[in-house]
């Protein structure tokens, strides 16, 4: 099975992806590859991070403030979510 995204999370990175290629050259490539490997991470062992609800967890990017917020057995991705502001604002999101 393969990774899905909400509408709402792919449009999260999507507007991440091009806030870094505003800040330096080259940037948004560098944070889309960090989310490539959490992807894989991911993908690979979902149920490797611990639940921050009954049905989502979180896995950390390695280099940026970031989380990707997923739901572990249908490998749906709910949230590409940056961890320094409004914690949780996504936890209405239906799965």
């Amino acid at each position: 099975m393969s990774l899905r995204f909400l509408a709402i999370a792919q449009a999260e990175l999507d507007e991440a992806i091009a806030w870094y290629g505003a800040q330096a050259p080259g940037l948004g490539q560098v944070f889309f590859a960090d989310i490539i490997k959490a992807l894989g991470r991911i993908e690979r062992h979902p149920h490797t991070w611990p639940p921050l609800t009954l049905d989502l967890r979180r896995c950390r990017l390695m280099r940026f403030p970031y989380g990707i917020i997923y739901e572990p057995d249908e490998l749906l991705v709910i949230a590409v979510a940056h961890l320094h502001r409004a914690p949780l604002y996504w936890r209405d999101r239906k799965v």
